[in-house]
């Protein structure tokens, strides 16, 4: 039996998907359609809960070149439906921050994970992140600087940049909205 309520999910190391997934959630509030974003390495939905969603939102982030883990396993089980709902799909990576690398073809993140997996959303976006050099621990802060070295970004270990665009996030929530398929009163 479907359900009337879509799910927003996300998975997250330093917390900036779940700021995009709560903006999403009260961008689709302003629209009537009330969802509550889903930590998937807190709770993990159910290939049940899956199957009965009338969409599926999942914003994933990379991390050294590869999407979490949680969202990984989201995308199995999801494969694993014999009729899977639709799927609005969210990568937010750093490449994003560069004109043209914010779209499912400009983004060599989001294409690849896409063809690898034989994804075929309904919605595909690709949304900057934050860099934030004094939260990452030694390792991940020194693997990054190289990263961004290698693509001319910021390399100060004191750098904190917000690259993520929230107006793309609201239009990328709009997007969704306007999928259809969602009860305002019920979604």
């Amino acid at each position: 039996m479907k359900s009337n309520k879509m799910l927003l999910l996300y998975a997250t190391r330093d917390g900036q998907s779940r700021l995009i997934a709560t903006k999403i959630a009260a961008t689709l509030g302003q629209r009537g359609i009330e969802t509550q974003p889903r930590d998937l390495a807190q709770a993990a939905p159910t290939a049940e809960e899956l199957a009965s969603a009338p969409l599926i939102v999942l914003i994933a982030s990379v991390r050294y070149g590869h999407h979490l883990a949680e969202a990984e396993q989201l995308v199995t089980l999801y494969q694993s439906l014999t009729a899977p709902p639709p799927l609005a799909l969210a990568s937010v990576n750093l490449t994003a921050r560069k004109p043209g690398k914010d779209t499912a073809e400009g983004n060599a993140y989001l294409r690849k994970w896409i063809a690898k997996r034989h994804l075929a959303p309904a919605l595909a976006t690709a949304i900057a992140g934050r860099l934030d050099y004094p939260r990452y621990g030694w390792l991940d802060r020194q693997m990054i600087r190289l990263i961004m070295k290698m693509t001319g970004g910021p390399t100060n270990p004191d750098a904190q940049v917000e690259y993520t665009s929230w107006d793309a996030v609201e239009r990328f929530a709009q997007k969704i909205a306007d999928l259809g398929g969602l009860d305002a009163d019920k979604a």
